[in-house]
């Protein structure tokens, strides 16, 4: 039986994040984007190819199609013929993007600085400690 502490962990974690996006979710939505077109645009330095970021992102191919198209017709991303394979079509962030997608960086960022200055700089570096290592888990060769 799952452990009632990690289900209060997980769903206090959620909440938290859940109320940094929607504080921050005007001035994604002034940038011209939506919560999903923000994570599918901050993944595409990492991950060049649409059915990558679906898998990295959890998300329907369809979806991310759809986000993308959002994304190349305001101009953030552009699609380039793939250099190792001329049948493909690799994803760059544009200046433009690049500026919209810092932006929306800081704008997550100052919210979540504003939750996270209620606790003191030592839980802080903590909470930053854990959370690292929770992810390196997740990584391989980690």
């Amino acid at each position: 039986m799952p452990s009632t502490d990690a289900a209060e962990l997980w769903k206090l974690n959620h909440r938290l994040l859940t109320r940094v996006l929607h504080a921050a979710t005007p001035e994604l939505e002034r940038l011209g984007l939506g919560t999903k077109e923000f994570f599918v645009l901050d993944e595409i330095d990492t991950s060049h190819y649409p059915a990558e970021l679906a898998q990295r992102l959890m998300l329907p191919k369809a979806s991310v199609t759809q986000y993308l198209r959002t994304l190349v017709d305001a101009g953030l991303v552009r699609r380039e013929i793939d250099d190792a394979d001329l049948r493909r079509h690799r994803l760059a962030v544009t200046e433009q993007g690049r500026a919209v997608l810092s932006t929306a960086l800081d704008a997550l960022a100052a919210e979540f600085a504003r939750m996270t200055d209620r606790i003191d700089g030592q839980d802080r570096a903590a909470l930053r400690r854990i959370l690292r290592a929770l992810l390196d888990a997740d990584t391989p060769g980690h």
